[in-house]
Order: structure tokens, then sequence, then C-alpha cells
């Protein structure tokens, strides 16, 4: 199945080239209309204003952890910062291959409709440091590795999951993910965007720009 050319997802459920392309400016946009600036709102998600600056041009992918926290800082889902419309959901998300970033290498595919209370995409983590900020939000997140393996650090307590290994834990409790394998993981991961003001807490971890 092609792409559709304007701009939605195609039969398949991939978002085609012009709406990844589109990610940048919707960023920027959504943060336009949440009237915050550039140092505000990389403030609430751990991020330093020139990184947010270069997620907003385009020069940099966003990791799974920073579109979560962007869709909390600027109340939307990360359906709605990938850009897709809001119709009747189908019920039956085809699989496939999930395309790279362009830059930072996270890749995502959707694996659940758009606009219900659980989001369901499939990652792939690319190797080496991904994620040097601990969050803290409301909600749930529930990951299961189809491939590689993966570092869960949950509070002080650190976790290496295998294929076929899964994770569900309450996002109050501080937490990170890495790749160990050297090809990266991939893993399909659900979880619960409990919108509030201020729950996105980060704590520590190293500069914003690792992400």
């Amino acid at each position: 199945m092609t792409t559709s050319p304007t701009g939605t997802p195609d039969a398949d459920g991939r978002l085609d080239d012009q709406e990844v392309a589109g990610l940048a400016a919707r960023l920027r946009e959504h943060r336009l209309s949440s009237r915050l600036t550039l140092e505000v709102a990389a403030g609430r998600v751990g991020l330093s204003p020139a990184y947010l600056s270069r997620l907003e041009t385009g020069r940099r992918q966003p990791s799974l952890p920073v579109l979560l926290g962007l869709a909390r800082a600027y109340g939307t889902s990360v359906s709605g910062l990938l850009g897709e419309t809001m119709v009747e959901p189908d019920p039956v998300v085809r699989g496939g291959a999930i395309e790279p970033g362009r830059a930072g290498g996270w890749g995502y595919r959707r694996a659940g409709a758009p606009g219900r209370a659980m989001q369901a995409l499939r990652v792939h983590v690319p190797p080496g440091v991904q994620d040097a900020v601990v969050r803290v939000h409301p909600g749930e997140e529930w990951l299961y590795v189809l491939r590689g393996e993966l570092r869960v650090t949950l509070g002080d307590r650190v976790h290496h999951l295998a294929p076929g290994d899964s994770a569900h834990y309450d996002s109050l409790t501080p937490h990170c993910i890495a790749a160990e394998s050297g090809s990266g993981v991939e893993l399909l991961f659900i979880h619960t965007l409990l919108q509030s003001p201020g729950g996105e807490l980060c704590l520590g971890g190293g500069p914003a720009a690792t992400h």
C-alpha cells in the first residue's frame, strides 16, 4: 500500500514522509498555542532551550520520553503531535516496519487507535545513552520487549529485560529506559496520558542535549 500524498496515515497505519517532516512545525505550533516561551517549555520537559529549538527546526528527532513530555506540557497527545486527525478510529491497526527517525535514531509506529485513554506505540530505541533525565509524572506505563535487551530503571532498582519480558509500573515512580543491545531495542509501549499542570518532573540526570 502506497502512502497518502495528503500527509495522512496510509491504510497500513504508517506515517508518510510528509507527516514526519511536519513534526517539527507542529511542536512549535503547539508550544505557541500554549503561550509558552522556549525557556519555559524546555524547563517543563527537562530540556535546554537550544535543544528544544533544534527539535522545532527539524535538526533533531525527539526520543519517546521527550515526545511524551512535550505532549503533557502542551496539553495534547502524542497522536496530536504526530498530526493524526481525530476520526472514528479503526479498531484494527496493521503491522509493518518501524522507520527510524532522521535524527536521534528513535523510531515510532502507531499500535493503537488515536484519541483513546491508553496510547499504544511500537518503538525502536537506538543503542547508546538514550535518556539522561529520570522522569516522574501521573499515569501508568507498560512495555513489552519484542527484540533486543532493555534496561529499565525504576526508582533505585535497575531491571534488565530480554525479548518476551515486560514491565508495568506507576509512572510516579522515577523511571528511565535505555537499550543495551548493539542494534537497539524494539518494544511495544502503552501509556495512559494523564494531564495535570506541573505533572512532569525531571530529577537530575545530566545534560538535556543527550536526548
